[in-house]
């Protein structure tokens, strides 16, 4: 039984760990099996391949860890540097600060670009230091795609024209946690060189698979970096891909299963068309808040992101007591505002399997919630302005045409 039963379901609005859709459920709800036997390597051949295509990419070699995005970002930098390498790394919001605090206990010479919170990352102040930098000193870019702090989505293919406008050898080391099977994301258009993301999110899956997809060019950088690695060493991996039995230790089997059903179930309804859904839940989301006379913590049009949306609160309501509202009265979990934000935000997540009229439950709930805690909201306006825009933007669905 639930520590804490309420009726009906739990309305989950966090940004990750999302929905977990029925069928991916169901497969993984099975007994433990000898991960030496014929069934799971020819499994994760096939999750190897079709990995490939969240990624957009034809010559990225994915790895499949028993991890977190924490420990994806971990792979991707002690694969590809060395100690003491000089990197550029975005700070935009709370995820962003965890990766550069990461980069700096890790020995890596971290020159951190940083933005007011609400802003993406300063691709001039980039350019600047990329011209500035005729030896080559840094090794590597590293940026969150997605700041799920925030709600700030950056524009990677200008990251990539600025590393080509100078010439610039250094690896693109991009977090796509929370953007990934989400958000437009181009492998290899747009030259990433280290890709990552995490089950718990867009995907749809629990906790516990960090998803790295490499270059060959990361992988050439590979061989010559000297960070300690054990347990994210990609070698290893690799050593077991040309075996053909792919694992250098024991995987989750109900995790593989699941990942399984989850691609199954996004390349059913077609990457372009989980992309354009998800563009509907931030665009409707936006529109409530608007609605709401609240303001959304993305502080341009150009870094809205779809998969996550952080709405300001005034000045006298604490947005904590809102999100403790929710769960307490109403079932519904939302995002708390951390750090810098803490208090002045909750965040609204709108990814993963999830549709429009989950969406307009969420967004019946907060507004009852603000009207809870004294925020003069006229109950309705966020749903109507949101139902206003979806009843014209939604398209039947493709399997019942």
């Amino acid at each position: 039984m639930d520590y804490t039963y309420a009726p009906g379901r739990n309305h989950l609005f966090v940004p990750g760990p999302v929905n977990i859709p029925e069928p991916v459920l169901r497969a993984m709800n099975r007994n433990n099996e000898d991960y030496r036997s014929p069934a799971v390597p020819a499994l994760t051949k096939t999750l190897l391949e079709d990995v490939k295509k969240i990624f957009k990419t034809t010559t990225g070699t994915p790895f499949l860890f028993p991890t977190t995005g924490t420990g994806a970002w971990e792979s991707a930098l002690t694969n590809t540097l060395s100690p003491g390498d000089k990197t550029i790394s975005f700070l935009i919001g709370q995820f962003s600060l965890l990766w550069v605090d990461q980069q700096k206990r890790l020995g890596f010479d971290v020159d951190v670009v940083e933005s007011d919170w609400g802003e993406g990352a300063k691709l001039d102040v980039l350019a600047a230091k990329l011209a500035a930098d005729p030896s080559h000193t840094i090794k590597a870019i590293c940026i969150v795609h997605n700041e799920t702090a925030t709600g700030v989505t950056n524009n990677l293919a200008k990251v990539r024209k600025i590393l080509d406008d100078y010439r610039h050898p250094a690896l693109l080391l991009v977090d796509g946690v929370s953007s990934i099977c989400a958000l437009d994301f181009r492998m290899d258009e747009w030259g990433v060189d280290v890709a990552l993301t995490g089950s718990q999110k867009a995907l749809s899956l629990p906790t516990g698979l960090g998803i790295v997809c490499a270059s060959p060019k990361a992988l050439e950088a590979a061989k010559t970096a000297k960070s300690y690695r054990v347990f994210f060493d990609w070698s290893d991996y690799l050593k077991f891909y040309k075996m053909g039995t792919y694992w250098p230790y024991t995987p989750s089997i109900q995790l593989l299963y699941g990942l399984r059903a989850a691609l199954d179930l996004l390349f059913e309804e077609g990457l372009d068309n989980v992309i354009a859904r998800h563009a509907r839940l931030g665009k409707a989301t936006r529109l409530a808040v608007e609605a709401w006379g609240l303001k959304n913590c993305t502080q341009k049009e150009e870094w809205v992101s779809d998969t996550v949306t952080a709405v300001m609160v005034p000045p006298y309501i604490d947005s904590a007591e809102i999100v403790r509202r929710a769960w307490k009265r109403y079932n519904l979990s939302l995002g708390l505002g951390l750090n810098k934000v803490a208090g002045k935000v909750f965040r609204i997540g709108h990814l993963g399997n999830l549709n429009e009229l989950q969406l307009l439950g969420c967004l019946a709930g907060v507004e009852m919630i603000l009207k809870d805690v004294g925020y003069p909201v006229k109950l309705g306006s966020g749903v109507a302005a949101a139902s206003a825009y979806l009843q014209n933007a939604i398209p039947l669905i493709p399997s019942r045409i």
